[in-house]
């Protein structure tokens, strides 16, 4: 009842006074959502390479300033530092996300169309919401019995090499037997060290993600549990019952207040994707990927957002976007078969938005700029290449990383029917440092269709 008595007075609010859109950031692991918030908002304080948005494009972005975020309780993203250490002599990535925060944009904008004239600037807020997207996975625990999640954890990491030693660890424990709290410390720890090892290992099905990024729940009894077998339901005091028991209250206590303080009240969505990343680790690491995907959208409420509907049910996410990140990595004559395969990975998940009423789009982008593009020759053909500053070992190389099919399917096939590795080609990945940049006075970082990503996300509204 509160959340939608406050839901009535932002919608008057922000329809009669000052706008304001809040765009959520998510993704999973080393996806870039760090570089792409600071990215996108170095790049709309300096707007010399935003072109495809149209209200820049126009002239109508009179402005643009940071202001103190709106919820006082969630930390500010760090904008000056990670701007700082991008932009310095000696740049460097900077630390991922490890929790939610928030940072607020305002946009001074002459309005459009043909009242143009008689309407002065207006102001439009652009509150930018980062979490880790494993906390999103998290989501999808909601609708779960513990007896179901961990039958389906059980199955699916059966055959997975980085789970060997916690389901050995797992055989050993009779869940029927009298809760233990160090057997459970010893089960917990070691599904965590699973969780990460398949993370390392590519894997995107790491639930749950507080076991990833723990913050200060590490050690708490609603982190202290783990997937058991079992059949018919479990004894009173049994270790299997006390598992039972955390996990339930890890959805209640952990899982329910994010989504009511942070995800309800998201208006438009990215979902950043190192697609590169997961085709280099191989097709089972691709079907996982296009899985989480699926999982992921299941979180949203996808639907349109009319005044009506925004006072009665509440926000929707009412446009999605599904980007795949580093576009930087490959030359762009292979941008068109990146863009491809994001849209091919996301297509289930795009369709069921859709018919909800959210409009989605795909793209390939790199939010910020760390290669340059060249033409080499080898054995007598054109070898398109990039050429950027290796992260391990400081040295500048040309980097060619295969070449993407122009058919999605032979990728996705093989990865829906369990190949090992790729039949007929094999796909690099490189870790490339950001470049040191030197900006001319108006622009921002350089980078690669961030422009059209924001006017997909919010142009409407300005």
């Amino acid at each position: 009842m509160v959340r939608s008595v406050e839901t009535v007075g932002d919608t008057v609010s922000e329809t009669l006074f000052e706008p304001s859109i809040r765009l959520g950031v998510t993704g999973l692991a080393r996806s870039g959502k760090t570089v792409f918030i600071t990215a996108l908002v170095a790049n709309l304080l300096n707007r010399g390479r935003m072109g495809q948005l149209a209200a820049v494009r126009d002239g109508r972005v009179e402005a643009a300033f940071l202001q103190p975020q709106p919820d006082n309780t969630v930390p500010r993203f760090d904008f000056e530092g990670h701007l700082a250490s991008l932009t310095s002599q000696t740049p460097q990535w900077p630390d991922s996300t490890r929790a939610v925060s928030e940072l607020r944009l305002s946009l001074r904008v002459r309005p459009s169309g043909l009242l143009s004239g008689l309407q002065g600037p207006r102001t439009v807020h652009l509150d930018i919401v980062d979490y880790p997207g494993e906390w999103l996975l998290d989501l999808g625990l909601m609708d779960r019995s513990y007896a179901d999640w961990s039958q389906d954890v059980l199955e699916r990491i059966a055959n997975r090499a980085c789970a060997a030693a916690f389901l050995e660890q797992a055989r050993q424990v009779d869940p029927t037997a009298e809760h233990d709290e160090v057997a459970a410390k010893a089960l917990a720890a070691g599904f965590a060290a699973y969780l990460s090892a398949a993370r390392q290992d590519g894997f995107y099905d790491c639930t749950p993600g507080r076991f990833l990024l723990p913050g200060d729940l590490e050690g708490s009894p609603v982190l202290t549990f783990a997937p058991l077998p079992v059949d018919g339901p479990s004894q009173r005091r049994s270790l299997h019952r006390e598992m039972e028991r955390r996990f339930e209250a890890y959805k209640a206590e952990v899982v329910k207040p994010f989504f009511k303080q942070h995800f309800a009240r998201i208006d438009r969505q990215i979902v950043l994707v190192d697609a590169l990343g997961a085709i280099h680790s191989g097709p089972r690491a691709v079907e996982d990927m296009r899985l989480a995907m699926s999982d992921i959208l299941t979180a949203f409420r996808p639907g349109r957002n009319g005044f009506l509907t925004r006072l009665l049910m509440g926000k929707r996410v009412d446009r999605i976007l599904f980007a795949a990140t580093k576009a930087d990595h490959l030359h762009h004559l292979q941008h068109p078969q990146l863009t491809a395969i994001i849209e091919a990975i996301t297509r289930d998940a795009r369709d069921r938005a859709g018919f909800a009423g959210a409009e989605t789009q795909a793209l390939a982008l790199a939010s910020l700029r760390a290669t340059t593009e060249e033409i080499r020759q080898h054995n007598g053909a054109e070898i398109p290449c990039v050429r950027g500053i290796l992260e391990e070992t400081g040295k500048a190389a040309a980097f060619f990383p295969g070449a993407l099919p122009e058919d999605p399917s032979h990728l996705l096939t093989p990865a829906r029917q369990g190949a090992e590795r790729w039949l007929d080609a094999e796909y690099q990945a490189m870790r490339f440092a950001p470049a040191p940049l030197t900006l001319k006075p108006g622009d921002g970082p350089p980078h690669i269709r961030l422009d059209r990503a924001a006017q997909f996300l919010f142009g409407d509204k300005l």
